[in-house]
C-alpha cells in the first residue's frame, strides 16, 4: 500500500485555501463557466440635511424663586391686630397671613389674632382693608379672617404631604418684624415633628425647616417650588436668649390645614376628637421592666377620669421599676394599633386620631395587658376646652 506523501498533502490544502479565499475575495474562478457581466445601476445619493443642535434652554434655580415670588407675593398679606390699652385702640401684634379662597378667606395663626379687637390686612401693594375674624382653633393654632380681596388676589393652591420629602427645598413668604414681603428660602429638615398648641394638647406632623422664620412670619406660608402651600409658619426654637431665627422653624403641616380650615370657614370652630390619655413611646427600659413581647407601641402612662378612654377600661401606670438608675413607671397598656393601622410609637396615636377620627366616632385599640393582645373598643368625645 501506497503510503500519502504528507508534504503534497500540506500543499494541495493550502492551494485549497487560496482558492477559496480568492473566491470569497471577488475574483473570477478559473475553473467556472463565463456569463454575462451583471449590470450596475447607478448609485443614487442621497442629499441629507445637516442637523444643527439646539443649545438646552436651563431655567437657573434663581429664575425659579423669581417665579415664584412674582406669583405668590400678591397673595401674602401683613396682618395688624389692634386693641385696648390705657383706654385707647393701639396696634399690637403682626403677622402673616395668605388668600385661602376667592370668598377673601385667609388662613393665619390663631396666636397671631386671637383677641384682637380690630383686624387690618396689608396687601403686596400697599392696599390696607378692614378684615373679621370667621373662626379660629387654638388646639391646631390656626385661624381665618375675612376682608375683600383686591384685583390680582388669587388664593394659594394646597399641596399633599404625600409628596414631601426631607431634604427638599421650601420658601416662607411673609413679613418678618415687620418687613412686609419677604422671601426666605431652605429646605425641609424633618417631618413628623410634634409641637406645643395653644393649648394643652400637640400639633402633630409639623414640618421643620431651616428657611429664615421670624416674629412676623407666624401664619404666612411655607411653600414648595411650585408655588403650593405645605404648611403654615408658626414657631421657631430659641435659645432662651431672643427670639430670632436660629435655623430651626417649624410649619403646621397642609395635612391639618385641609381638616381644619373647612370647618372654620363654614362654622367658625373645629371639634376634635378625644380619648383623655398621656403618655409615650416604648423604650427597651420599659420592655425589659415589663418583659414586653414588643419593642414598639404607645404607651399609656395615665388615664384621666371621666374620658373615653376611662369608660373603656384603659389601664394607665401603676408602679415603678429602677432600672441602671432610672425610675420607669410600668403597668400601662401599650397600644400597637388602631382600627388595625399599626402604632409604633405615641406620635402615630395622635396623627390617627387627629386625621381619621371625629367626635362620637368608635375606635378600635390593639393594646398588650399582662403578656395578652386585647381589642378595646372606644368612643371619642370631643376635647374639652380645658
Amino acid at each position: 500500500m501506497r503510503k500519502n506523501n504528507p508534504t503534497s498533502r500540506k500543499a494541495a490544502l493550502a492551494g485549497l485555501v487560496v482558492l477559496i479565499t480568492t473566491l470569497a475575495c471577488g475574483v473570477t474562478n478559473p475553473f467556472s463557466t463565463p456569463t454575462e457581466a451583471p449590470v450596475v445601476e447607478p448609485t443614487v445619493v442621497v442629499q441629507v440635511p445637516e442637523v444643527v443642535s439646539q443649545p438646552v434652554q436651563m431655567v437657573s434655580e434663581d429664575q425659579v424663586l423669581v417665579d415664584l415670588y412674582d406669583r405668590v407675593n400678591p397673595s401674602v398679606v401683613n396682618i395688624t391686630i389692634y386693641g385696648s390699652m390705657d383706654d385707647q385702640v393701639v396696634a399690637l401684634l403682626q403677622g402673616s397671613g395668605f388668600i385661602y379662597d376667592s370668598l377673601g378667606n385667609i388662613i393665619t395663626n390663631a396666636h397671631v389674632v386671637h383677641g384682637a379687637t380690630e383686624i387690618e390686612v396689608t396687601f403686596s401693594d400697599g392696599l390696607v382693608r378692614a378684615a373679621t375674624l370667621v373662626g379660629e382653633d387654638l388646639n391646631s393654632d390656626l385661624a381665618v379672617v375675612r376682608a375683600n380681596l383686591p384685583e390680582g388676589a388669587i388664593p394659594l393652591p394646597l399641596g399633599e404631604m404625600s409628596d414631601l420629602a426631607v431634604g427638599q427645598t421650601v420658601v416662607a413668604i411673609g413679613n418678618p418684624f415687620g418687613l412686609q414681603g419677604t422671601l426666605t428660602r431652605g429646605i425641609i429638615s424633618a417631618l413628623g415633628r410634634t409641637i406645643p398648641a395653644l393649648t394643652i394638647f400637640s400639633i402633630p406632623q409639623a414640618i421643620q425647616t431651616d428657611a429664615a422664620i421670624n416674629p412676623g412670619n407666624s401664619g404666612g406660608p411655607l411653600l414648595n417650588l411650585d408655588g403650593e402651600v405645605i404648611g403654615v409658619n408658626a414657631q421657631i426654637e430659641t435659645d432662651g436668649t431672643n427670639i430670632s431665627n436660629v435655623g430651626v422653624g417649624f410649619a403646621i403641616p397642609v395635612s391639618i390645614v385641609r381638616r381644619v380650615v373647612p370647618e372654620l370657614v363654614a362654622n367658625g370652630e373645629y371639634i376634635w376628637p378625644y380619648l383623655g390619655i398621656s403618655g409615650g413611646d416604648v423604650i427597651p427600659l420599659l420592655v425589659e421592666a415589663m418583659n414586653l413581647p414588643v419593642e414598639r407601641g404607645a404607651y399609656v402612662g395615665t388615664v384621666l377620669t371621666n374620658t373615653p378612654a376611662s369608660r373603656a377600661g384603659l389601664r394607665g401606670a401603676s408602679g415603678t421599676v429602677t432600672l441602671d438608675g432610672r425610675t420607669i413607671d410600668t403597668g400601662g397598656d401599650v397600644i400597637t394599633a388602631i382600627d388595625g393601622t399599626p402604632v409604633l410609637s405615641f406620635d402615630d396615636l395622635l396623627i390617627y386620631l387627629s386625621l381619621n377620627a371625629a367626635p362620637d366616632q368608635t375606635v378600635t385599640l390593639t393594646i398588650l395587658r399582662d403578656g395578652e393582645t386585647r381589642d378595646v373598643p372606644v368612643t371619642l368625645t370631643a376635647r374639652p376646652s380645658s
